[in-house]
């Protein structure tokens, strides 16, 4: 062969496969899916679960916890538990097991769209954001600004479109909305709007929830087809650690769950602080919290989708401050993890939550080892995975494009490894080795694998340094920005219609100007 003819050749297989990444692939055939099965990473051997989970129980059974609110007390008392003589709700034995045992679980986690329903059973794993950041980080000029209702639109059109960020909590705060309804409301509003994805929101107040409520019954057709696939879930901060309720928390939690919301049973202690500074004990505290709030579910409505989130955050001891991208972090989140699946229970923790500023090489490292050890841990939601900065006091809006191709190569490591007779290759060896070219290249299974088996990065670079250089010799940084900004130019979901978006905004309070939006095929100025 001449070398013209092996320079076509080796350009006519590039062609090929320029022409295979081109065309779509369809979702189960992809490399990484959403609800990968993790569960391969075990940071507790089975004595120290034994161990931590009889600790659980005593301090359930024992230590209990106060404050609780008289609905609350007369509802788990009713069930089988007891308030002491100090006026702390305890939780005996048998009630807790029993809870366990027949707690709801293998339940879905709807989306507007149903293409992004969740089903969390087994070890499934899903990547989400979450938090409540109060800042937004320009990385150009290193400054801080506060944190905006467009910001939380704006964040949510980009999820939309992030492929391996599976669904939206609310990521941060808006604040330029003072009246705390107006603020619950229009979070909820913002981020329905932005994304057919499942959407996580909170509420300070039970009426709050009612006048959300009240919309989502708008945007599903009514009351009965919410409840059948009820696609916003809400994140309840049901304790103060260490061990007491709180209460306006605890009224909403009640008023959630009898409007059929899911619930994320929050408990997040602080190492050191309001946990014990001994991991050991800062999951035996957190586990026993969520515990007794799965208790307290399901004296309400048996079996109610109720998520398992024990989140012991990390001190750092020096100052005090929170650490969210220590690895105590990462292999405290994988112990609760590994509690929740020896519970079998719906289970979502939290990681990827940088200490880091800026989107930088400190931001990389510590959600990489965070977001890693939690995905292969087999919590079936990992929270607060993409977009944050300053441990949740900042996001940055280039962090969740980098993110995305981070959580892409994060799932791929969660896949693993098949073993069978085709991807063992004998044959496919034997061809190329004894009939074919020597190389692999533009084999068929080369070319039918190059999807399936493997996940490309969007904004990551792996060109060589003179394609590089040819190229702009642009980071990740530039390039992430570069599709932010295509993103947010162009794509307004088109979920809601106008007509269903009207009716909301002649009902309710909300404060997304226009301006921002698109509704259907027009643009709103």
């Amino acid at each position: 062969m001449s070398d013209s003819q092996a320079k076509s050749k080796r350009m006519g297989g590039r062609a090929a496969k320029r022409a295979l990444r081109a065309a779509p692939t369809p979702d189960e055939e992809k490399a990484v899916r959403p609800g990968m099965r993790g569960g391969r990473y075990l940071p507790l051997t089975e004595s120290q679960i034994s161990r931590i989970h009889e600790a659980v129980l005593d301090v359930l059974d024992n230590i209990g916890l106060s404050q609780a609110i008289p609905s609350c007390i007369e509802l788990v008392t009713k069930a089988g538990g007891r308030l002491s003589s100090e006026g702390r709700l305890l939780f005996p034995r048998s009630l807790v097991e029993d809870t366990v045992a027949n707690a709801g679980r293998d339940f879905v986690l709807h989306a507007q769209d149903p293409k992004h329903d969740m089903e969390l059973t087994d070890t499934k794993v899903y990547f989400g954001t979450a938090g409540a950041a109060v800042n937004v980080v320009d990385w150009e000029t290193r400054e801080y600004r506060e944190t905006t209702i467009a910001d939380l639109y704006n964040v949510a059109r980009l999820v939309d479109k992030m492929d391996h960020i599976h669904y939206y909590q609310r990521s941060m705060v808006a604040r330029d909305l003072t009246d705390p309804r107006e603020m619950d409301f229009n979070t909820c509003y913002a981020c329905v709007s932005g994304t057919s994805k499942h959407v996580g929101t909170s509420f300070v107040l039970p009426e709050h929830l009612e006048e959300a409520v009240q919309m989502l019954h708008i945007i599903a057709g009514g009351e009965t087809k919410w409840r059948e696939r009820p696609f916003v879930s809400n994140s309840s901060c049901f304790v103060v650690p260490p061990l007491r309720f709180a209460e306006d928390a605890c009224h909403t939690l009640e008023a959630c769950v009898r409007n059929g919301m899911p619930i994320l049973l929050l408990a997040a202690g602080q190492a050191g602080a309001t946990s014990p500074a001994a991991l050991a004990g800062a999951v035996v505290q957190e586990v026993a919290e969520v515990l007794a709030g799965l208790v307290y579910v399901n004296a309400i409505v048996p079996k109610h989708p109720a998520i398992y989130g024990p989140w012991p955050f990390v001190s750092d001891l020096r100052t005090g401050a929170m650490s969210g991208g220590s690895g105590e972090q990462a292999v405290l989140m994988a112990a609760c993890a590994q509690m929740g699946r020896y519970y079998d229970l719906p289970t979502g923790i939290a990681a990827g939550m940088a200490d880091s500023k800026l989107p930088d090489a400190q931001s990389g490292y510590e959600k990489s080892y965070t977001n890693t050890l939690a995905g292969h841990s087999g919590a079936n939601l990992v929270y607060e995975s993409a977009g944050m900065q300053a441990s949740l006091l900042g996001c940055s809006y280039e962090s969740y494009v980098i993110d995305n191709d981070m959580l892409g190569a994060i799932n791929r490591t969660v896949r693993g490894i098949e073993v069978n007779d085709d991807t063992l290759s004998l044959e496919v060896m034997r061809e190329v080795c004894t009939e074919g070219p020597g190389h692999f290249l533009g084999h068929s299974q080369t070319m039918d694998l190059m999807q399936k088996e493997y996940i490309y990065p969007d904004v990551g670079d792996r060109t060589s340094p003179k394609e590089w250089k040819e190229q702009g010799s642009t980071d990740v940084l530039q390039r992430a920005k570069a599709r932010v900004e295509e993103i947010l130019s162009d794509h307004y979901p088109d979920h809601i219609d106008a007509e269903t978006d009207a009716k909301i905004r002649e009902q309710f309070p909300v404060r997304l100007p226009r301006a921002n939006m698109v509704v259907g095929s027009l643009r709103r100025t």
